[in-house]
């Protein structure tokens, strides 16, 4: 708040100096003034942002903050001036020209400030997501409502870089204990319906996190939507590879959703045990889901046919080499979980753990989860959206995450995948102590 109170400070000086020099009766005095307070003008809105923002994106975006707020503060300063001016210009001798020109000086200043400070936060802050943009959109020409908007931004974008700035100096001072340097690299399996694209990473901001402190991270590359014998063999190969190209000897897999069910398979049924030193799972249905069998039997076959080609020709454009739509959601059935825990044993000198997490309502999740939410709660109860808690269990240990307040956790949130600071929940550092414990356990 310091900082935001700072830039206003600054700015109401070089309004001051304007005013100064317009109701200035001497050229020799109104001439400089103006100029100074121009070019301090200018001066803050180039680099309005505090120099303890340690990434360009975080300064851009504080600074847009600073100006967001800067202009709330000036803005109604200026209004209360004018409405005084008007009252005494007659007693003051302030003539009609001197307020023209200072209103319009006053809109056109107001103006580059908002707009300099609105494009800085939409192109660079994550927390405020599709909603509040839209919402900033929307109601920016309606009176009032627009402040509420407009103090909402504020808050979540200086939120946003004070959590961040916190985070980095915390990162910082422990970077050279490396404590997610384990003794061989983790690999990271995506779920159904993903792939691992370059510009989009399926797990948000955790690979950086996790690098930043000493990891070693590749990803499974497997198909987006397959039975989980074929995806099984896509990643007991990229195992292979991993440890041929490196000689790692074996890597320590995290696996999210039906990526655990994945690696479970490659894990036991296809060698790739002497190449695992530990699976851990994240919100993966061991046990199926019951609202998958649901879906499958009631939706019309001319239906599933339908979204199973639009889904099969879709991906396969996009580096699928095989996709089958219907073979991926099968196997996430209650009836297929339980065939695949009959054969696929957890193999001996693997270490394996789970984690699970639970949504706490609906509207916890962004769609499609808020809507799943309660019809697999129906079916399973406590949920993540598409996992049930119990489903989540497997192997020698299990966490069950959980936030603060009303929110809960879903199945999205736990691989970050709308970038999401949660309250009482920080995905990044969870995975650092995650990777770190597997580095205390000597793998």
């Amino acid at each position: 708040m310091t900082k935001l109170l700072n830039t206003a400070a600054l700015l109401l000086i070089t309004n001051a100096f304007m005013l100064l020099s317009l109701f200035s009766q001497s050229m020799i005095l109104s001439v400089p003034v103006f100029i100074l307070a121009l070019i301090g003008f200018f001066a803050i809105m180039v680099r309005p942002f505090d120099r303890k923002a340690y990434t360009t994106k975080t300064k851009i975006m504080h600074g847009g903050t600073q100006l967001l707020f800067a202009f709330i503060v000036s803005t109604t300063i200026n209004l209360a001036l004018l409405f005084v001016y008007f009252l005494m210009r007659d007693a003051a001798d302030i003539r009609t020209r001197t307020l023209v020109i200072h209103i319009i000086l006053g809109v056109l200043g107001e103006a580059a400030v908002f707009w300099n400070g609105i494009i800085r936060v939409y192109c660079t802050s994550t927390q405020l997501g599709i909603k509040w943009r839209v919402i900033g959109a929307l109601v920016g020409m309606i009176p009032v409502a627009h402040l509420f908007a407009l103090a909402k931004i504020i808050s979540i974008t200086e939120n946003e870089y004070l959590f961040e700035t916190e985070k980095y100096e915390f990162d910082n001072q422990r970077v050279n204990s490396q404590v997610c340097k384990t003794k061989y690299p983790i690999l990271l399996v995506h779920g159904v319906f993903f792939r691992d694209i370059r510009f989009f990473n399926y797990w948000g901001r955790i690979p950086a996190a996790l690098k930043k402190n000493g990891a070693e991270i590749y990803y499974g590359e497997q198909q987006s939507a397959a039975p989980v014998k074929d995806c099984a063999g896509e990643i007991s190969r990229r195992i292979e590879a991993i440890v041929k190209e490196t000689g790692c000897e074996k890597v320590n897999i995290i696996a999210h959703s039906k990526g655990g069910l994945d690696s479970r398979y490659a894990v036991s049924l296809l060698g790739a045990d002497k190449y695992t030193a530990s699976l851990t799972t994240i919100n993966t249905p061991h046990r199926g889901c019951m609202f998958a069998d649901y879906l499958l039997k009631k939706a019309p076959e001319g239906f599933k046919k339908k979204v199973a080609g639009t889904y099969n020709s879709t991906f396969k454009r996009l580096g699928d080499s095989n996709p089958d739509f219907i073979g991926a959601v099968y196997d996430l059935t209650a009836e297929k979980c339980r065939e695949l825990n009959d054969t696929v044993k957890d193999m001996p000198g693997v270490y394996y753990q789970s984690v699970g997490s639970v949504m706490k309502k609906a509207k916890s999740g962004k769609f499609p989860l808020n809507a799943a939410y309660p019809l697999v709660k129906h079916f399973d109860g406590a949920n993540d959206g598409l996992v049930s808690l119990e489903s989540a269990k497997w192997g020698a240990d299990f966490i069950e995450l959980v936030s603060k307040g009303k929110r809960g956790i879903s199945h999205g949130d736990v691989i970050d995948l709308n970038r999401e600071n949660i309250r009482g929940f920080d995905v990044r550092e969870f995975y650092v102590k995650l990777v770190s414990g597997l580095k205390e356990k000597g793998f």
